[in-house]
C-alpha cells in the first residue's frame, strides 16, 4: 500500500535539477607542476562550455554579413561568483584580482582576410590571421558598472598596437534575466591599420581604387548590450549586438567608402553549460 507514496517520493526528488556547485561531476590528477606567483590549481572549479554563432562584417568596412561559429569556455574557483564578461572582451586571465580591480594577459584571435572571399576585397592582398597578445585591466566602482582597457600586440596579419576601452551597466537580475550594455572606443597605430585599410600601388592597379597609406589614431566609437538569460544553474542563454562606427583613416580607406561602410553591426547568441571538476 505504501507503493505508490514511494514512487511519488522518489519521482519528485529526480525532479529537483541538481546545482552546479553540487558533487563535482570529475575528479582531475593534480599538476605535473606549479608557479609560485599563479593560484594554486588544486581543489574544485566551475567550467562553464558552450558554442555560439554570431554574424558580423566579412572584414573591417565590409557592408557583407558572415556568420560565424562561436565557440564558449570559462573556469572559475567553484562557490565564487561568476564574473561579467562582455562578447567584444579578449581571451583572459587575471593575475591579479583585489576588490573590484583585476589584471592579467589577455589575447583575441583575427582570422585571415582572403581577397578572394568577397568581391570588394578583388585585387588586394590576403592579411593572413593575427594573434593579439597583451594585457587588460577592468575595474568595478560598484557591483554594476565595469571599466575595461585591453592592449595588444600583434603577431601575424598585422605588427601594430590596438588598445579597446569599454564601459558596461550592468542591471540587477529579474526573473533570471541580466541586461547590460554601454560605450566602447578603439585606437589603432599605422601598422595595425595598413594591412586592412591602405593601399599600395601594386594593390591600386590590380583593384582599381585609389592608393591610400592608412595612419594611426582612433578606429571606431560605438556601443554594445548583451542580453542572458539562467535558465538554470547549469544552462544559460545569451543574445547581444555591437555597433562600431569606423573613424579616421579607417572611414577614409577607399575600400571603405566605395566598396563597404563605415557602420558595423554584429549581432550573436549562444547557450552555455556549467559543471563542477575537482583537481586533488
Amino acid at each position: 500500500m505504501r507503493r505508490p507514496g514511494l514512487l511519488v517520493a522518489l519521482a519528485g526528488v529526480l525532479a529537483v535539477p541538481t546545482a552546479a556547485s553540487a558533487e563535482p561531476a570529475f575528479t582531475l590528477p593534480p599538476p605535473p607542476f606549479t608557479l609560485p606567483f599563479l593560484p594554486s590549481p588544486l581543489g574544485d572549479w566551475t567550467v562553464t562550455i558552450g558554442i555560439g554563432a554570431e554574424a558580423k562584417p566579412r572584414f573591417d568596412g565590409s557592408k557583407d554579413f558572415l556568420l560565424n561559429p562561436v565557440p564558449i569556455f570559462s573556469i572559475r574557483r567553484a562557490g565564487t561568483p561568476e564574473r561579467f564578461r562582455s562578447p567584444r572582451d579578449g581571451i583572459s586571465f587575471a593575475l591579479i584580482d583585489f576588490g573590484g580591480f583585476r589584471a592579467g594577459p589577455v589575447g583575441k584571435f583575427v582570422p585571415e582576410r582572403s581577397a578572394g572571399s568577397n568581391a570588394a576585397l578583388h585585387g588586394l592582398d590576403n592579411v593572413k590571421w593575427t594573434a593579439e597578445i597583451g594585457g587588460f585591466a577592468e575595474y568595478f566602482p560598484v557591483d554594476w558598472l565595469r571599466g575595461r582597457v585591453e592592449l595588444r600586440r600583434g603577431f601575424g596579419g598585422h605588427q601594430g598596437i590596438v588598445a579597446d576601452f569599454s564601459a558596461d551597466l550592468i542591471a540587477p537580475s529579474w526573473n533570471g534575466f541580466t541586461l547590460s550594455g554601454g560605450p566602447r572606443f578603439s585606437v589603432s597605430d599605422s601598422r595595425a591599420l595598413q594591412p586592412y585599410f591602405g593601399i599600395d600601388a601594386a594593390q591600386a592597379l590590380a583593384s582599381g581604387l585609389p592608393a591610400y597609406d592608412a595612419r594611426g589614431g582612433a578606429r571606431s566609437v560605438g556601443a554594445g548590450a548583451l542580453l542572458r538569460y539562467r535558465i538554470n544553474p547549469q544552462w544559460t542563454v545569451h543574445s547581444y549586438v555591437e555597433y562600431a562606427r569606423l573613424l579616421g583613416s579607417a572611414a577614409s580607406s577607399p575600400l571603405v567608402r566605395l566598396r563597404g561602410s563605415p557602420d558595423q553591426v554584429t549581432v550573436g547568441f549562444g547557450a552555455s553549460y556549467s559543471f563542477d571538476i575537482r583537481v586533488r
